[in-house]
């Protein structure tokens, strides 16, 4: 199976169609290449490129103008995220279409 939660140390020996629990708490939080950004990647499948994460950003952080490849969605739980098209305050959510800048 190419999907994982990486750094789950209980997922390693379930059979194939076994649900995966994950305990997020005890996932780390890594360092992204962007200053100010880290992430804890819940699921993810590299062949695909399908990733679901949590991202922590430090007041002020940015990331570089980039397209999305696919969909792209975005909770916010605590702060906001502001870009050229608007903003997304806490207990909102927005996405943004495969091509979209």
């Amino acid at each position: 199976m190419s999907t994982t939660t990486p750094d789950a140390a209980n997922h390693k020996g379930l059979a194939e169609l076994a649900s995966r629990y994950v305990d997020v708490e005890s996932l780390p939080w890594k360092k992204t290449r962007f200053d100010g950004v880290e992430t804890k990647i819940l699921m993810e499948d590299k062949d695909s490129g399908l990733l679901t994460a949590l991202f922590k950003w430090a007041p002020g952080a940015e990331l570089p103008f980039h397209e999305h490849v696919d969909i792209e969605q975005t909770y916010v739980l605590e702060g906001r995220v502001v870009d050229e098209e608007g903003e997304v305050t806490a207990g909102n959510f927005v996405w943004r279409p495969a091509g979209s800048r």
